[in-house]
């Protein structure tokens, strides 16, 4: 019988971390969960923060955890969402507590980039969707208000591997996560020095790049002893963008002796909670005027692929709104809201998820329906009616992107291949299905941290291919089938949605 690994995966999510212990057995995968906390940004004056002490210790438990029952934990990984960073000074200094993407000190960035840049050219450069919040206009944003911890700073580090500093004292960069910046050239592989200089940005603070898989080194000594764990255990980078690891734990699985070919594909994913992310898997970025009018993105994917999709706002929408009538003593779970969503009447109004005016924390029920009497549409009403709106919305804007994709890649999506904690919305499942009038295969709830296992392990030699990773994913996590119904219904809605999209 093959040997037993354990890796622990850290996986910091908008709503909750978690540490997942992840055993190998050589044929399957079987999650135990270590430690769950929330996760959510803090206010301090008028900045919204992340909560990084808070969140340290709770990594630092469930290590503990995991080391202590699992004395020989074969690696520790750590992944998050992109574009956010913290900046590091002269001796290991953390500089500020880092910044929230949420927070509103991008706004007007676009407009401050573009006159020093012009926008297709920094589409050109890097193939990357424009939200506000990219790490390249939060730089934008420090270096036009004259921050002095930026003139301080002698390394920029994204998120998870600001985590995997914390752990280990060795600054990297993770290519899957660096690819989230719009600073990097996904051709190249390499930052992009002409847009350092011709906005002003320090390109010396951007740090030494790694692949996914790399050892970054053990956990410092003076940690391993604070914490009780063995010396020499070691940090690995997964694929640290969360979205990344999810997409490389899609379980599809080709018949025996077919192998994908470097062509379009025929199925695509869907990373599905507080965002979506909808995109398929190609073998080098696809940047050209259709990809750059409909704002798709080119991001860094395992084994030298390229995530060619969309960023959608995802269940952000429904948790803003569960937020806001929690605020008013109406606290209503998903379970109920999905139960009244379904009850509710079908398309009595629809709205862009990507409206700018649903991005930042707020009062979530009145945004939606100002939105629908400024697009001559009845507001919702009720809970259900607010939820239904939100999910008939997000599957037709499912369905405008896979149209896209087809179109740009002159391929046919055939299957959805939807992961992450949205698989638990069997309702919104549905309406995928229906509106794209596709298969929707949904599983594993985990993705990310079974793809950050699987990294790992590949990273140790266990795992030989992501073809190997993808079987042994589709071996050891159920898959629900969502067959598409009654898709005319959804054809008229689409055509009433697509006129809410911008062009």
């Amino acid at each position: 019988m093959a040997k037993t690994s354990d890796y622990l995966a850290l996986d910091l999510g908008a709503e909750s971390g978690r540490g997942l212990l992840g055993k190998f057995d050589g044929e399957r995968i079987v999650l135990e969960e270590v430690h769950r906390f929330p996760n959510g940004p803090v206010r301090v004056f008028d900045t919204l923060h992340w909560d990084l002490p808070r969140l340290f210790e709770e990594i630092k438990v469930a290590l503990r955890k995991a080391a202590t029952a699992n004395p020989g934990l074969d690696g520790v990984g750590v992944d998050t969402w992109g574009v956010d960073f913290g900046l590091v000074g002269r001796g290991d200094t953390l500089l500020s507590n880092p910044v929230h993407y949420r927070d509103a000190r991008t706004d007007g960035m676009f407009e401050a980039a573009f006159r020093r840049v012009p926008r297709e050219r920094i589409y050109e450069i890097t193939g990357l969707q424009f939200l506000p919040f990219n790490t390249l206009y939060q730089l934008l944003a420090m270096r036009l208000s004259d921050s002095p911890i930026l003139e301080m700073a002698e390394t920029l580090l994204m998120m998870p591997d600001l985590f995997a500093w914390l752990l280990t004292g060795r600054r990297t960069g993770e290519r899957t996560d660096a690819s989230t910046t719009q600073l990097l050239d996904p051709r190249s592989g390499t930052w992009s020095d002409e847009l350092c200089r011709d906005l002003n940005l320090p390109r010396q603070i951007l740090p030494e790049l790694i692949d996914p898989g790399t050892v970054i080194g053990p956990i410092r000594r003076p940690l391993a002893e604070e914490l009780g764990i063995p010396q020499g255990l070691s940090v690995l980078a997964p694929a640290t963008h969360d979205t990344a690891s999810a997409v490389a734990a899609v379980p599809v699985v080709r018949p025996r002796g077919v192998v994908d070919v470097v062509g379009p594909p025929d199925w695509c994913y869907l990373s599905s909670g507080t965002w979506s992310l909808l995109g398929v898997e190609v073998h080098q970025p696809v940047i050209t005027a259709d990809t750059l009018k409909y704002n798709f993105t080119n991001e860094g994917g395992v084994v030298g692929t390229t995530r060619l999709l969309k960023n959608i706002m995802g269940l952000w929408l429904v948790q803003e709104c569960r937020r806001a009538w929690a605020r008013t003593g109406r606290e209503v779970s998903y379970e109920e809201l999905a139960t009244l969503a379904e009850a509710a009447r079908p398309f009595a109004a629809l709205v862009d998820p990507d409206d700018e005016s649903f991005l930042s924390p707020g009062d979530m029920p009145a945004r939606l329906a100002a939105y629908c009497t400024r697009t001559g549409q009845t507001p919702p009403q009720d809970e259900g009616a607010f939820a239904r709106c939100a999910l008939e919305s997000l599957a037709l804007k499912y369905r405008w992107t896979i149209e896209r994709l087809e179109r740009i890649l002159g391929t046919t999506i055939r299957t959805i291949h939807v992961v992450g904690g949205g698989t638990r919305n069997a309702l919104l499942c549905q309406f995928t299905a229906d509106a794209c009038g596709r298969p929707v295969h949904a599983g594993p709830v985990e993705a990310t941290a079974v793809g950050n296992v699987l990294l790992q392990a590949m990273g140790r030699g266990r795992i030989g291919s992501l073809a190997e990773a993808r079987e042994i994913v589709a071996r050891s996590f159920p898959v629900i089938v969502y067959e598409p119904r009654n898709t005319a219904v959804w054809d008229e809605a689409a055509a009433r949605f697509a006129s809410l999209v911008p062009a």
